[in-house]
């Protein structure tokens, strides 16, 4: 793969499917239906979807795309693909609340090695570079002129006065029981895949997930986290977690900058 063409593909492709997502983010009204397991889908979700679609196929022929609107690539399987969630957070889009965010990603043998998070609504954008170090663009965000770039570390955490990311829209007893085991600081909330991005950049130290989510969820922010020098891991066994699973289902995971004592489940 070349990856200064992937990533400079991907970067577009977030900026521009994130833009069609802010216009109709932005109209009076938009029509919300419920898929068949009874998730929400928005026609912001599906013009993105078919940009990104489109923009990866030319580009990128011969790569396999795994998408979250696209049913029947749940099916296939490849070593190296590309995994897109197009728009990541659809209840905070439902409910403009403003975290979230376009994902693409791509996988090499199970690992999220590349990555794009675009966050349209608070002008936020981290990926990887051609490198794979991972960077946050700020400035006007235009689709073919790269702006200024920071890198974005993990932070060097405090055992005794930890960070906490967790959902916003997914926190569950079983979450808060397992947060309570380590000395917490300071706990925030976050949606989307941007939670793995507040890891990154050192705003946060942990995010425990202790729920169902899918790879195209993940992989994007995954990515961004392990260029940043913060890894995931399996909740169960502290494992990795790896990508190219059947019907690209996670187990419950661990995102956190290493430093962090992790507690057993």
């Amino acid at each position: 793969m070349d990856y200064e063409k992937l990533m400079g593909v991907m970067r577009r492709l977030a900026i521009e499917a994130g833009d069609k997502i802010m216009e109709i983010y932005d109209a009076d009204d938009f029509e919300v239906r419920s898929k068949s397991d009874e998730s929400p889908v928005t026609e912001a979700d599906e013009a993105a979807d078919a940009l990104i679609s489109a923009g990866l196929k030319k580009a990128f022929p011969d790569v396999l795309i795994v998408t979250e609107e696209q049913a029947d690539s749940h099916s296939e399987s490849a070593s190296e693909f590309l995994i897109v969630d197009p728009l990541d957070g659809t209840k905070e889009f439902v409910k403009r609340r403003g975290d979230f965010t376009v994902n693409i990603a791509y996988v090499v043998d199970g690992t999220p090695v590349r990555g794009v998070v675009y966050a349209p609504a608070r002008k936020r954008m981290f990926y990887t570079m051609e490198d794979g170090a991972s960077v946050e663009e700020t400035g006007d965000l235009h689709p073919d002129m790269p702006g200024h770039c920071t890198p974005i570390r993990v932070s060097h955490p405090d055992n005794g006065a930890l960070m906490v990311v967790a959902s916003k829209s997914h926190r569950d007893q079983a979450t808060d029981d397992y947060i309570a085991k380590y000395a917490v600081k300071d706990m925030t909330s976050a949606g989307s895949s941007l939670k793995f991005c507040l890891v990154a950049t050192g705003e946060a130290d942990l995010y425990p997930r202790l729920g169902r989510t899918m790879e195209w969820d993940t992989a994007a922010g995954h990515a961004v986290l392990k260029g940043a020098g913060g890894e995931v891991v399996r909740f169960d066994n502290h494992e990795p977690l790896t990508y190219g699973k059947p019907i690209y289902e996670n187990p419950f995971f661990i995102a956190y900058a290493p430093g962090v004592e992790l507690k057993s489940a």
